[in-house]
């Protein structure tokens, strides 16, 4: 038979890249399972507040992750409290005749062992980890979303873009592709700068494009735009850090121009689209303050950056959420 023939699962880029992240799911079961949230909560509905007392947890990480297993179904959330779902409570709860608990528990244990599978087969030397691979990957997911992201940002009255942590510049490629007319300022920390140089060149749009390294937490933003492009940046940032991002953005923006936030848009519960919420919890245990957003959050953040006009273009279902606002004249 030919390699054609047999290979029958006709893999794409989103089968392949949902099963890299099957393991999310995995760890908050297991980090559920691990707390006991399952049996403490299966009797009576209980607030966060409630539960990190019983348990001594960490107010806002424990949130998170409860909001993960009410998106995952396992917990029923209501008014701002936590309930084991009926049939998850007859499994998951150690009061249960039907528990399984200690399996799940026992798969917790097996977690650290099967983090070490790539050491196991290539030995000891450490896997590298740098910008370069973060930033590929960023590509990958952006290159395929791109266009229609921009379609739905509708930049036609756009010349002067600002894409605030641009990476490699695979929106700001796609925007120029769309908006012949458009000019672009791409701003990032000053390696990822050099990988946008390469990309932009190999696009052929390295003449329209004014490349500035900086760091939004630290800098001042470039002038002189009608239209700044934040994607994906504010789910790595607390609160505080995307108050003062916005404000500098404002500030790079002239009267009446646009900023548009590409990111995940949390229903007013948390618990909506799923993979929002378990963004939430690759946020907390990736970085110090991020987070996934609401849409009430972001708009807040906007209006009192100075921003009018603030609404959302497109609902979140794949970290496709789009809100807008703008510089007052």
């Amino acid at each position: 038979m030919t390699v054609k023939e047999t290979d029958q699962a006709q893999w794409s880029q989103e089968t392949l890249s949902g099963m890299g992240r099957a393991f999310m799911e995995s760890r908050v079961l297991l980090s559920g399972a691990e707390l006991d949230l399952f049996t403490l909560a299966a009797d009576k509905p209980l607030s966060a507040e409630q539960m990190a007392e019983r348990i001594g947890a960490d107010l806002r990480a424990l949130t998170i992750v409860l909001d993960a297993l009410a998106a995952m179904g396992l917990l029923i959330k209501q008014n701002d409290t936590y309930q084991t779902a009926p049939s998850a409570a007859r499994m998951l709860s150690a009061d249960s005749p039907a528990s399984i608990l200690p399996m799940i528990r026992h798969s917790a244990d097996l977690w650290d062992r099967w983090g070490q599978l790539t050491r196991r087969v290539a030995g000891p030397q450490e896997k590298e980890k740098s910008m370069r691979a973060f930033i590929g990957a960023m590509h990958v997911i952006g290159n395929a979303l791109a266009p229609r992201i921009v379609s739905l940002v509708g930049p036609a009255a756009a010349r002067q873009l600002l894409d605030v942590g641009g990476a490699s510049g695979t929106y700001t490629i796609a925007f120029l592709e769309a908006e012949p007319q458009m000019r672009a300022t791409l701003f990032d920390l000053p390696p990822v700068i050099e990988m946008a140089r390469e990309r932009l060149g190999a696009a052929g749009m390295l003449d329209r494009v004014t490349l500035v390294a900086g760091d939004y937490r630290k800098d001042p933003l470039p002038a002189g735009h009608d239209l700044a492009f934040v994607s994906a940046i504010i789910h790595q940032n607390s609160p505080a850090e995307n108050a003062t991002m916005f404000r500098k953005i404002f500030t790079a923006l002239d009267p009446g121009g646009r900023i548009v936030v590409r990111d995940h848009i949390l229903s007013a519960d948390r618990t909506h689209p799923k993979s929002g919420a378990l963004f939430a919890v690759n946020m907390l245990v990736g970085t110090e303050g991020g987070n996934s957003y609401t849409e009430t959050e972001i708009r807040d953040a906007l209006e009192q950056a100075g921003f009018a006009g603030v609404r959302i273009i497109h609902p979140d279902t794949r970290m496709d959420g789009l809100m807008e606002g703008f510089r007052p004249r």
